[in-house]
C-alpha cells in the first residue's frame, strides 16, 4: 500500500459512523515529505463541515504559535496533520466529545509507517499524550507541557489545546506563550516550512 492509497482508505473510513452525529468526515493531511506532525484531538464542527483541519479559532492560534502563514500550515509536502479521532465526535458537556478511541490504534502506527521525515511531532492535548508518551508523561497535561524539554530527545514536543475555552489556562500561565512558544517558533524556523 501507498501512502496515497492508505489516506484514500481513511478519508473512506465509516468504522463507527453510525455512533457520530454528523456522520463520518474523516479529516487529515499527510505527505511522506512532512517534516512536522501535528497530533490534535478530534475536528470540531466548523472543521467537520469544512474539511479543512484546524479551520478555526484554535488554528488561528496554533498558527500565531507556529509563527506560520495558513498557506505554509496547509501545505502538506511539509505539514502532517493527524488527530487522534478523525471525525467530529459531537458536542459534550463542557465542549465537544472527547476523540473516538478507535481511531488511533486503527490508523496511526499504519500512517507513522509513511512519514520517515518527521523531525517533531507537536502533542496536542492530553489525549495525543496520553497515547504517545504513555507511561512518561506526567499526571497532568499542565506538568507535562511544563516538561516539554524532556520530550525533545524523542522528537515529541506536548502543548496545550490553543482552544479558546483555555483562555484562562493561559492567563494563568504566563510562561507558556513567554518561554515555550518562542522555543517552539525558533524549532519551526529551522524546519525551513
Amino acid at each position: 500500500m501507498t501512502l496515497p492509497q492508505l489516506l484514500k482508505k481513511i478519508r473512506n473510513c465509516n468504522h463507527c459512523a453510525e455512533e457520530l452525529p454528523c456522520g463520518a468526515r474523516p479529516v487529515l493531511h499527510a505527505h511522506a515529505s512532512a517534516r512536522l506532525q501535528i497530533i490534535g484531538q478530534a475536528p470540531g464542527r466548523k472543521v467537520h463541515e469544512t474539511g479543512i483541519p484546524w479551520n478555526d479559532r484554535s488554528g488561528d492560534r496554533l498558527r500565531a504559535w507556529l509563527g506560520v502563514t495558513r498557506e505554509q500550515f496547509y501545505n502538506s509536502l511539509k505539514i502532517a496533520i493527524i488527530p487522534m479521532g478523525f471525525c467530529y465526535p459531537g458536542k459534550g458537556s463542557g465542549g465537544d466529545k472527547p476523540p473516538r478511541r478507535e481511531c488511533a490504534p486503527l490508523w496511526h502506527e499504519k500512517l507513522s509507517k509513511f512519514l520517515p521525515a518527521v523531525d517533531l511531532t507537536l502533542l496536542i492535548g492530553g489525549y495525543a499524550q496520553s497515547y504517545y508518551l504513555a507511561s512518561r508523561r506526567k499526571p497532568t497535561v499542565e506538568e507535562t507541557v511544563k516538561s516539554w524539554r524532556e520530550y525533545l530527545p524523542m522528537g515529541f514536543l506536548p502543548l496545550v489545546h490553543p482552544s479558546p475555552r483555555n483562555q484562562y489556562w493561559f492567563n494563568k500561565h504566563k510562561w507558556f506563550e513567554a518561554e515555550l512558544v518562542p522555543e517552539l517558533r525558533s524549532l519551526i524556523g529551522t524546519m525551513e516550512l
